[in-house]
């Protein structure tokens, strides 16, 4: 018979044995706590500030642990390591409901959030997608009031359908993602029955210093699986935390999920080409013009240890490239770079790069100094800024991009000259067998019953203009 070996002794913080954890310090047995019992001050401390404060958007989420296995093969497009033929990178994907609070339904009607973060040799690239290939806006001056609206009135405190709607129904481009929220794919039965999408496009930048422009998409191998609105209230009565449940239990049982990693590519002469603007990410490249060019396999295969160190304290930006990647001229991934990196500094910390489920698997040098949470002791130098002679690092640059062409006068452009807001919406649509195009329209009426008539209104003459079967249906139900 084997014996437990014996466990380790509980301390402080500071590493100071602890005889009794159970019982404060007190004059007498019935007397007060003393002010000296630092350890049941400790205690209560570290409890106040267990939680960090959470994320405006996407503040309640699943990850796990894999690899991403490149098996196809974009050498002539990329000089990116991790993506040559062969690679095995591992990685943290992080999926999330975009709206609601830490304590929300996963079975909701969202957009999920669909983030990953490849530790490459090179650095960490992080790619911060979601489930649907387009967003609903495509400047980043609009993201702070869209996510007003999608949050809670500041008098009731609810959710506002009138809010959402309203910014929605006066935001045309909007309308692409509205009708991919509210059709069948909109709401998936779980993390593992959906794809995952850039979204944006970035940049692929070769060994001849060549660019091109590309969009990943992560396509489930587990089968598209999604509810009804019936059944989502039917999973949230029995299970708040059905999504999360899901992805753990899977794994836990080695049911480890898979997605196919495919690319599209387009030259610089296609992008200026396109009757579209190739960087609007409300915009889906066509696929009979753009293929799909299978590129690898996502394998999650492991649950994390820790849920606030992996999971909570996990940091996503999509400014964290690697050289053979690049940014592309879309305007609301430009404005996301500022974004993420300023929500993070205030979020988790200053050095929040350097926690161990963020910090990357490459050498870091740079001349970051001092501030809160600076995890560790940096070695003696006279080279602590830049330029110098003391041997720091420096700029390499066989790391420059290739100059990208720009011109135009400097303007607030309105972005809804020509730019057919309606076009792939309708191809979409029209796609729909008879069944599901009911679906649509019961869903969209059923989240805009309540709503005051005038915004009704407005939003179904952008459905008429999908198609104007879409927007009778929509009035019908509403009964106007």
């Amino acid at each position: 018979m084997t014996t437990n070996p014996r466990p380790p002794t509980l301390t402080t913080a500071g590493g100071a044995p602890v005889a009794d954890s159970q019982h404060s310090i007190t004059a007498g047995p019935r007397g007060p706590i003393l002010l000296q019992d630092y350890q049941m001050a400790e205690k209560l401390a570290y409890l106040a500030r267990e939680r960090i404060p959470e994320r405006v958007l996407h503040a309640k989420g699943a990850a796990a642990l894999g690899k991403l296995r490149i098996t196809g093969d974009i050498a002539r497009h990329t000089r990116a390591h991790f993506l040559q033929p062969g690679r095995v990178t591992p990685v943290l994907v992080r999926f999330s409901g975009l709206t609601g609070e830490r304590g929300c339904a996963d079975a909701e009607r969202d957009m999920r959030g669909f983030a990953l973060k490849a530790y490459t040799e090179e650095g960490n690239w992080d790619l911060v997608g979601s489930h649907l290939p387009v967003a609903c806006i495509r400047d980043p001056q609009k993201f702070p009031d869209l996510v007003r609206a999608l949050k809670r009135h500041p008098v009731s405190h609810l959710r506002s359908s009138t809010a959402i709607w309203d910014f929605w129904s006066l935001s045309p481009e909007s309308i692409h993602q509205i009708v991919m929220l509210f059709s069948d794919r909109g709401l998936p039965s779980s993390y593992r029955h959906m794809h995952g999408y850039g979204a944006h496009a970035f940049g692929l930048i070769n060994d001849a210093n060549e660019r091109c422009w590309v969009k990943f998409h992560f396509k489930t191998r587990q089968g598209i699986r999604c509810l009804t609105d019936a059944q989502a209230r039917a999973t949230i009565a029995e299970d708040r935390e059905s999504a999360q449940r899901d992805l753990f239990e899977a794994i836990e049982r080695g049911e480890h999920p898979r997605w196919s990693l495919h690319v599209q590519l387009m030259s610089q002469q296609q992008a200026e080409a396109l009757s579209f603007n190739a960087f609007d990410p409300t915009k889906v490249w066509p696929q009979d013009e753009f293929p799909l060019v299978e590129l690898g396999e996502l394998t999650l295969d492991a649950n994390p240890d820790n849920y606030f160190a992996q999971v909570e304290q996990a940091t996503f930006n999509p400014a964290h490239m690697v050289p053979g990647l690049c940014i592309s001229p879309d305007r609301l991934l430009q404005g996301r770079l500022l974004a993420y990196a300023d929500a993070q500094r205030y979020r988790v910390g200053t050095h929040h790069a350097a926690l161990p489920v963020n910090r990357p698997r490459a050498p870091v040098h740079t001349y970051h100094a001092d501030g809160a949470m600076r995890l560790d002791v940096p070695p003696r130098t006279d080279a602590y800024y830049e330029p110098n002679s003391f041997g720091g690092p420096r700029p390499d640059r066989r790391h420059a991009e290739p100059a990208l062409p720009l011109s135009g006068d400097a303007a607030r452009f309105d972005d809804r000259q020509g730019l057919g807001d309606y076009v792939q919406a309708t191809a979409l649509y029209r796609r729909m067998g008879s069944a599901e195009r009911e679906r649509l329209a019961a869903n969209v009426a059923a989240a805009m019953a309540g709503v005051p008539e005038t915004i009704q209104r407005r939003q179904i003459e952008h459905f008429r203009l999908v198609d104007a079967v879409l927007g009778q249906a929509i009035a019908a139900q509403l009964g106007i």
